[in-house]
């Protein structure tokens, strides 16, 4: 007698359905290697736990908006010597968010501060944290939106209560008006709370530039300072452009015997 038809509205309604998917696998297993009862239900309750554990971190990874799939595995160490290893190696723990500090992450375009960003984001979420990654731009854009819809105070205690905030690109624009007083709030709002991941083209030095009122720049970043981590990414830019291939370069004596007829064809 087969009980699955009666067995599976059971797991339904004990929400236990993702055991369907691996239940008569178990089941052949069970008897090709004569499992007893409770290692045959061992086996199916750890299959539903590691469901439900890549379920949320599927989800999490959908919550936290990165760019893309950036994971410090497909990160390229050795193509930049100059790059700290064992400081990002250790940023990857997590520990930092413990201390409820932040990370800058500095460097000049193309030598991986978003990627190295979003690969930390995951390493997060693997350990159980919450993140949410944006950039400096869209954050305070969506910020001045929110004000004008009245979600203003919704989204405000979303960016300032995740665990770990990752703000990419900052300094890419000047910023303007209210722009710095957001900024500011969002980043006051989390010191000493929450940890805060911030890249920028610009070194730290260079950040008050990027505030129309200087005193509340002084302030916002004296906070982001503290107690921080710096990343220094320096060197080769990742997206240089490479050399076409040979073949597909005309050969030279070819463009020089070209007629006036062919040229003109050719346009």
């Amino acid at each position: 007698m087969n009980p699955m038809p009666e067995l599976i509205p059971l797991l339904k309604q004990l929400r236990l359905s993702g055991i369907l998917d691996s239940i008569e696998a178990r089941n052949r297993q069970a008897i090709e290697e004569k499992f007893s009862y409770m290692d045959f239900l061992a086996a199916i309750i750890q299959d539903e736990i590691a469901r439900r554990s890549q379920k949320r971190l599927a989800s999490a990874i959908r919550r936290a908006n990165f760019r893309n799939q950036k994971t410090l595995e497909e990160f390229d160490f050795t193509f930049n010597a100059s790059i700290n290893r064992a400081l990002i190696l250790e940023l990857a723990s997590c520990r930092f968010m413990d201390e409820k500090v932040s990370v800058i992450v500095v460097g000049p375009c193309g030598t991986g501060k978003s990627h190295i960003a979003q690969a930390l984001g995951h390493c997060a979420i693997r350990a159980g944290h919450d993140v949410l990654f944006t950039t400096a731009a869209r954050m305070l854009a969506q910020l001045h939106a929110a004000r004008a819809a009245n979600g203003y105070d919704r989204l405000f205690a979303r960016l300032t209560s995740i665990d770990l905030l990752i703000i990419d690109d900052f300094g890419l624009k000047p910023l303007k008006g209210p722009q710095d007083e957001d900024f500011h709030d969002v980043i006051s709002e989390r010191y000493e709370s929450k940890s805060t991941l911030v890249t920028s083209n610009l070194d730290i030095p260079e950040w008050h530039d990027a505030f129309p009122n200087r005193i509340l720049g002084a302030a916002t970043i004296d906070r982001l300072r503290h107690g921080a981590y710096k990343v220094v990414l320096d060197g080769k830019s990742y997206r240089d452009a490479r050399t076409p291939p040979k073949a597909l370069t005309p050969p030279v004596k070819d463009q020089k015997t070209l007629s006036r007829k062919e040229v003109k064809s050719a346009e």
